[in-house]
């Protein structure tokens, strides 16, 4: 049976604009880097692709990639059901962070990337690995610094 949705399309698209929604994944990764002393804004709307982490004295944005939504090369699990839009749905996700991080790159900011299961496997690491990346775009004088994980395709374009 199918149900016809009572909202319009563009009032849809503005109910599900208006969750403001964190992982709780990103909630403690976010506390670990504020009780290592480190201050920032949390998913900041007017700044391209709402980053989740921004620095903006120093340009520095930083986005937790969740493995499903962003198609991670190691985890990601393609759903059995409707799969061509699943595979339309990821790939556009990936475009459009790459598009993101090319935005930033040209506007000169720092830029980092983070599978969530990098936090999920050591989150010492990964707040350390992140106090690192930006005490060195803290210390880089204009030049913009880009730690992306490497994007590869999490499945094959057979057309399955």
């Amino acid at each position: 049976m199918i149900v016809a949705d009572i909202m319009s399309k563009e009032q849809r698209s503005k109910t599900m604009g208006a969750i403001r929604a964190q992982s709780k994944l990103e909630n403690i990764f976010t506390k670990a880097l504020w009780k290592k002393g480190l201050r920032f804004r949390k998913n900041v709307r007017k700044l391209r692709g709402t980053p989740d982490i921004v620095i903006q004295k120093y340009k520095i944005v930083i986005f937790v990639d969740s493995c499903f939504w962003h198609g991670c090369p190691i985890h990601f699990k393609r759903p059995k059901s409707n799969q061509e839009f699943w595979d339309k749905k990821i790939a556009r996700n990936r475009e459009r962070d790459k598009e993101v991080d090319e935005y930033y790159i040209v506007k000169g900011w720092h830029l980092k990337r983070i599978w969530e299961h990098e936090i999920r496997s050591n989150i010492d690491s990964a707040v350390d690995e992140t106090l690192s990346f930006i005490n060195t775009a803290k210390n880089s004088e204009g030049s913009p610094t880009k730690k992306v994980a490497e994007q590869q395709e999490p499945y094959g374009n057979s057309g399955d």
